[in-house]
């Protein structure tokens, strides 16, 4: 692991295979993905490696993002790991930074624990700056309010 890592950890009451559909699943992830009022939509994810995971977000008075990125890992009711750093087929990504694209990894594995689900995740930086700038960004309660959703989502499945 890197030390440019942000880290988030969720004990959920929903099975990993459950949680595993809501990161794999379009019209799944578009219902947790961003903390609410963000709208997700155009989800595409094809888990499997190589594959891709795209998707828009309308943020208030903000606008529309879109995002493209690459799965690295797949495998099922365990470990998704995708990059914002290549697209689908693994080819290099060109990020805007005026959208306020950075690089980074999500690493994501889910665990069997007390009857439900250990759901982990570490955001891998290149460096502090970019580690720093998804900081700032709100990582910690913007990728707890959209855990916290997709925990709610994933105990409905």
């Amino acid at each position: 692991m890197t030390n440019h890592a942000l880290t988030l950890d969720r004990q959920m009451d929903a099975s990993p295979a459950a949680v595993w559909r809501c990161l794999t699943e379009p019209a799944l992830i578009e219902q947790w993905f961003a903390p609410k009022p963000v709208r997700v939509f155009d989800v595409a994810m094809d888990p499997v490696a190589g594959g891709d995971f795209s998707n828009s977000m309308e943020i208030p008075g903000a606008g529309t993002v879109t995002s493209a990125g690459c799965v690295l890992v797949a495998i099922p009711n365990e470990r998704l790991v995708w990059t914002s750093v290549l697209t689908a087929g693994f080819v290099p990504s060109e990020m805007k930074k005026e959208n306020g694209a950075f690089p980074f990894t999500a690493d994501i594995t889910l665990t069997a624990k007390d009857g439900g689900c250990l759901y982990q995740v570490r955001a891998l930086h290149p460096n502090a700056v970019f580690r720093q700038t998804h900081e700032e960004m709100g990582f910690e309660q913007g990728w707890g309010i959209a855990a916290d959703q997709l925990a709610a989502l994933a105990a409905t499945i």
